[in-house]
C-alpha cells in the first residue's frame, strides 16, 4: 500500500535550506537564532511529512545531502524564490505599485532608448509586470485611449491626435531621413526639385483610426503601403523605391553602402517629436513614472 507524501511547511522548508547553506544543524540554529533542538525537531518532521531520509547523518561529522536530499534541495529553492517574489509584489502593491504596466512605442523610437529604458526598468522594479507593444503612427494613441496601454511612446502631436483626455510630455525625437538603394535612380546624384515624384515611395501605414486616410511626408504619386516598419526596412535595400527612415535605424546601412542618403532639396530631412503620454483620468504610479523620466533624461 502506497503512503501519499505529506505537506511541509514554509517554515519546514526554510529550515532545510538554512541547514544546507549554514553547513550543519547548530550553524542554521545560530543563523536563525533557534536552538539546535528545535532545528533538528523542524528537519525530522520534514522528513516525517516526506517519507524521506534528506540528510545521511553518519557520513561525515556535519550532515550530507542523501539524493533525495538534492533533489529536495532545487525544488525547495525554488518555492522560496517564489514566496520573497510574492512577498516583494505584496510589499509593493501596499505602497502603491502597479502589478503591471502596458507600454506601447513608437515603432520610430531608436533601438538604444528602448534597450536602456526596459534593461533600467527590469533593474529597478523586477516585480512588476511588463507588456511591451510596438505600434506605428496613431496607432500608439489609439492603445493609450483604449486603456490597451498604460502608457506610450508616440509620435508628433499633430500625427496622433490625442485630444483633451491625454497628457503629453516631450521625450525628445529622431531624424527622419530619405533613403534608398544605391542602384536607385535618386541615389546616383543631387536631384532636381520634384524628382522624387516620378518613383515609387514605401511609406509607413496607420492602423487606427485616429488618422485613418491621412498622409505624411508623402512626396510621390506612386506609393507602396506597408504596415510594418522592418518590411519597408528591407524593400528600401533590395531597391523597390525610396522612402523616409530613422536615421540611427540606417545608419549601419549608409555606411556599409547598403542604402544612400538621397539628395533632394525640396524634401528635406524631417525632425519625428516623440511624446510620453497617458489618459489624464489614469495618473502614473510609481513604476509608470519612472519609465516616462527615463525616455525623458535620454533626450537631455
Amino acid at each position: 500500500m502506497t503512503t501519499e507524501p505529506g505537506a511541509p511547511t514554509l517554515d519546514q522548508l526554510s529550515v532545510f535550506l538554512a541547514v544546507v547553506e549554514a553547513g550543519s544543524f547548530a550553524g542554521a540554529a545560530r543563523r536563525m537564532n533557534r536552538a539546535n533542538s528545535v532545528v533538528s525537531y523542524a528537519i525530522a518532521n520534514l522528513e516525517a511529512q516526506l517519507g524521506l531520509t534528506l540528510f545521511d547523518r553518519d557520513a561525515a561529522k556535519t550532515p550530507v545531502l542523501t539524493e533525495a536530499g538534492r533533489v529536495v534541495l532545487a525544488q525547495a529553492r525554488v518555492i522560496a524564490g517564489d514566496v520573497a517574489s510574492l512577498r516583494a509584489q505584496a510589499k509593493g502593491l501596499i505602497q502603491g505599485l502597479e502589478a503591471e504596466v502596458n507600454l506601447v512605442l513608437d515603432v520610430m523610437l531608436p533601438t538604444a532608448r528602448v534597450v536602456d529604458a526596459l534593461r533600467a526598468f527590469r533593474e529597478a522594479f523586477p516585480t512588476v509586470t511588463l507588456r511591451l507593444y510596438v505600434e506605428g503612427l496613431g496607432a500608439v494613441t489609439q492603445m493609450v485611449l483604449d486603456r490597451q496601454a498604460t502608457v506610450g511612446v508616440a509620435g508628433p502631436l499633430d500625427v496622433v491626435n490625442g485630444g483633451d483626455a491625454l497628457e503629453t510630455i516631450a521625450v525628445g525625437s529622431t531624424l527622419l531621413i530619405p533613403v534608398a538603394a544605391p542602384d536607385h535612380p535618386l541615389a546616383r546624384s543631387r536631384n532636381p526639385p520634384g524628382a522624387a515624384r516620378g518613383h515609387t515611395q514605401l511609406v509607413l501605414t496607420d492602423r487606427s483610426r485616429l488618422t485613418e486616410g491621412r498622409d505624411f511626408a508623402v512626396g510621390s504619386v506612386h506609393t507602396w503601403r506597408l504596415a510594418d516598419l522592418g518590411a519597408k526596412h528591407l524593400l528600401l535595400k533590395e531597391g523597390f523605391g525610396w522612402g523616409n527612415m530613422p536615421e540611427p535605424m540606417v545608419r549601419e546601412d549608409i555606411a556599409a553602402g547598403r542604402l544612400t542618403r538621397l539628395d533632394m532639396p525640396d524634401l528635406s530631412d524631417a525632425v519625428y517629436a516623440l511624446h510620453a503620454i497617458y489618459r489624464s483620468d489614469t495618473p502614473p504610479g510609481p513604476a509608470t513614472a519612472f519609465l516616462i523620466e527615463r525616455f525623458r533624461g535620454q533626450a537631455n
